[in-house]
Formats: structure tokens, C-alpha cells, sequence
């Protein structure tokens, strides 16, 4: 039964050291990810409340690229980061649309004045002139804001992507280590309750020796009583 026990004790090492092993090979991906463009973000205090008590753990994990793109949109929580770049994308659709309807203004204007579409090149005027030079510089707005509305959506969809994969990967990283470090724990426990059952035992097997010594003992005075009546007789 002892020899049992201690197998079944190194058996119990194995598994740990084997947990220890996994457990570390877990951290050193997390790592490795970090080697290879990955950004740990804080998530900041709730709501960007400075009054709140921050959350521990909250963390993201982005690339480089979607970690610039957040940087731009300055400090805070990442929500409060997202929401501001989404307040710039309608920002500049509201530039959009009201650079239209002053261009569009424009054109009504000299439709009336003139009764007719308008052949742009043959205007002679100053203030024909000086409408086409508007409507140039609206167009040229507008395409600039569409330039930088296009751009915002995709910063934005990059982001939403990386930090989607990401959190996935971060999230079974962290549930692995969490399980692997539960499993020591009841190893941990287990260890412990087996070496109670150990000096227990030893101390059983010690008694034992003590009785059968004394046995033992008994047993030859026994004999060597035997032996005198016999030589007696």
C-alpha cells in the first residue's frame, strides 16, 4: 500500500510539472504575440470617469496599425476613443452634405439669373467667374472630405476587425491559464492530503514494527522457557 502511495504521488508530480510547463508555454505566446505587432491597450476607467476605481485586468489587445489609429483619437477608455472616432466619420458626412447644398444653392442661382444651365465656358462676367471658382472650390472640398470620411471607415473597420480576433485570442489564452493554474491549486491540494495519509501510514507502519518486535521478543522467551522445561524433564 505504501509503494502505491508514493507512485501515486510521483504520478501527481508529473501532471504538475507538466501543467507548469503548458502554463508557461501559454505566457510565452502572449508574449511572442506582443514580439510580432500586437499592442496591449489599457481599457481605462469606466466611461471616463476619473472618480471610478479602474477595472483590474481590462486590457486590449490590438495591432500597430489599429493602435495609431487609436492614438489619434487621443486619451481615455477604448469606447470612449471609438465613439469620438465615429462622432468624426458623421462630422465629415455633415461637411459633406452641407458643402453640397451650398453647391447646389450656387447653381440654382445662376440657373435663375442666366434661364438656363449654363455653359460654363462661355461665362464672360466677373461674377460667372468668380461662381466657377466657388464651384471648384466646393468640388474640391467634397473630395476631400470624401478622401478623409473613406479613410476614417476603414481605420474604423480595421480597428473593429483587430480588436474582435484579438480579444478572441486573448480570452482562451486567459481561460487556459486560468484552468491550468485551478488544476496546480487542487493538485497543490491534493499533494497535501496525501502526505497526511503518508505520515499517517508511516506512523501505522512504525507502530506496527514496535508490536512486532515486541512479539518477536516474547516469542524467543517463549521458546527459551520451552526449552528449559524440556531440559528438566
Amino acid at each position: 500500500a505504501l509503494e502505491k502511495q508514493k507512485e501515486y504521488i510521483g504520478c501527481l508530480r508529473s501532471e504538475r510539472d507538466s501543467l507548469r510547463e503548458e502554463l508557461a508555454e501559454l505566457k510565452a505566446a502572449v508574449e511572442t504575440g506582443e514580439k510580432h505587432g500586437l499592442v496591449i491597450i489599457p481599457d481605462g476607467t469606466p466611461n471616463g470617469d476619473v472618480h471610478q476605481e479602474p477595472v483590474v485586468g481590462a486590457i486590449t489587445v490590438v495591432s500597430q496599425e489599429a493602435a495609431q489609429v487609436l492614438e489619434s483619437a487621443g486619451e481615455g477608455p477604448l469606447d470612449v476613443r471609438l465613439r469620438k472616432l465615429a462622432g468624426e466619420k458623421e462630422e465629415l458626412l455633415s461637411q459633406i452634405r452641407k458643402l453640397k447644398l451650398q453647391l447646389e444653392e450656387e447653381r440654382q442661382k445662376c440657373s435663375r439669373s442666366d434661364g438656363t444651365a449654363g455653359d460654363l465656358a462661355g461665362l464672360q462676367n466677373g461674377s460667372d467667374l468668380q461662381l466657377i471658382e466657388m464651384q471648384r472650390d466646393a468640388n474640391r472640398q467634397i473630395s476631400e472630405y470624401k478622401f478623409k470620411l473613406s479613410k476614417a471607415e476603414q481605420d474604423i473597420t480595421t480597428l473593429e476587425q483587430s480588436i474582435s480576433r484579438l480579444e478572441g485570442q486573448v480570452l482562451r489564452y486567459k481561460t487556459a491559464a486560468e484552468n491550468a493554474e485551478k488544476v496546480e491549486d487542487e493538485l497543490k491540494a491534493e499533494k497535501r492530503k496525501l502526505q497526511r495519509e503518508l505520515r499517517t501510514a508511516l506512523d501505522k507502519i512504525e507502530e506496527m514494527e514496535m508490536t512486532n518486535s515486541h512479539l518477536a521478543k516474547r516469542l524467543e522467551k517463549m521458546k527459551a522457557n520451552r526449552t528449559a522445561l524440556l531440559a528438566q524433564q
